[in-house]
């Protein structure tokens, strides 16, 4: 597999992986969102050199016309493109139906037509819901406590139902909570990060008490690579995850205290979840991803943790990056 279609390029796990990509040898096109701006997204962002090795298509993924003609002499797809802000999900939920499960379908209808090697769905550990039982395995029940959520088991769905009944060579990929430069503070790391990183000390947050798994952005890039590569994900649902917890509140106070500072946190009403659409726990069980991927995270544990924190808080405190990012508003 060497021409690779990767569909949401221009996000923030997307741009992370064309550039791995890119690194590893592949020849890669990049499905970005149109607009008449002619913006890439984050790829506007990387090295010149490896944006000109990028072959760009602009288009959408809920155009099926414009998603097999992008796939076009593509031996794999690794599709990332979807809606995933849990709170606009409340407000505009039908637009959620149409990226994120009719545009999956486009993907693997034109996968199948165009017989495609591997192709690499884009899952979310929010399929869960709240942990029934710790760690969350693949086998755990799925919960749509969110209109965002709902409609990823859907598009997870059509997308195992397509190996089922054609045979399409289709993997789901499920990360837990990636984090790392240039993710949307729409977030909860970037969030705290760029108001601390601004002068702020009174931090405004939603919930405290829910747990994480959090994962760095290389960590995650490496296990859809490996995803891609392997014959024995073909058909599976697999967790990308640390294999560690830690609560909403105790990131705060540990991001604080590697920037250097003492913050007191503000209850922003407006930036919780309705009671019961919040996911309270989230402990992802890795081990799926040890024996079919051969993946294990880097950035695991407490430690780990810790260090993917001061790479994401070094790149949002450069003037130039966090320059990009509106911190005295509520991002949804």
């Amino acid at each position: 597999m060497k021409k690779i279609l990767l569909t949401g390029a221009d996000g923030f796990i997307g741009s992370h992986l064309a550039e791995a990509l890119l690194d590893a040898g592949y020849d890669v096109r990049a499905f970005v969102y149109y607009n008449s701006f002619g913006h890439w997204g984050w790829l506007d962002s990387i090295e010149q050199s490896k944006k000109e090795a990028l072959d760009i298509f602009s288009g959408d993924v809920r155009d099926p016309y414009g998603v097999k003609t992008a796939m076009q002499g593509c031996d794999a797809v690794l599709h990332l493109a979807a809606l995933i802000g849990i709170p606009y999900s409340y407000h505009s939920p039908d637009a959620y139906v149409d990226t994120n499960i009719k545009g999956t379908l486009n993907v693997v209808q034109a996968a199948r037509e165009l017989d495609i090697e591997r192709v690499v769905h884009t899952s979310t550990s929010e399929v869960y819901g709240t942990a029934q039982y710790v760690p969350i395995d693949e086998a755990h029940p799925l919960q749509g406590q969110s209109p965002y959520s709902a409609t990823k088991i859907g598009a997870d769905q059509i997308a195992l139902s397509f190996h089922k009944s054609f045979g399409t060579p289709v993997t789901v990929v499920r990360p837990f909570n990636t984090f790392g430069p240039r993710q949307s503070a729409r977030a909860v790391i970037p969030t705290i990060i760029t108001q601390i990183a601004n002068g702020e000390r009174q931090i405004k947050l939603g919930s405290l008490e829910p747990t994480r798994d959090f994962n760095y952005v290389s960590d995650t890039v490496r296990g859809f690579i490996a995803a891609m590569k392997s014959d024995k994900a073909t058909g599976q649902a697999i967790n990308l995850g640390s294999n560690y917890e830690i609560s909403v509140g105790d990131t705060a106070a540990l991001i604080a205290t590697q920037m250097g500072v003492d913050i007191d946190i503000v209850a922003d009403d407006a930036r919780a979840r309705p009671k019961n659409s919040e996911v309270e726990r989230l402990w992802a069980d890795n081990s799926l991803a040890a024996e079919l991927l051969d993946w294990q995270p880097d950035y695991g544990d407490i430690e780990g943790f810790a260090r993917g924190l001061d790479k994401t808080i070094e790149w949002f405190q450069q003037p130039v990056n966090l320059s990009q990012y509106k911190h005295g508003i509520y991002n949804v």
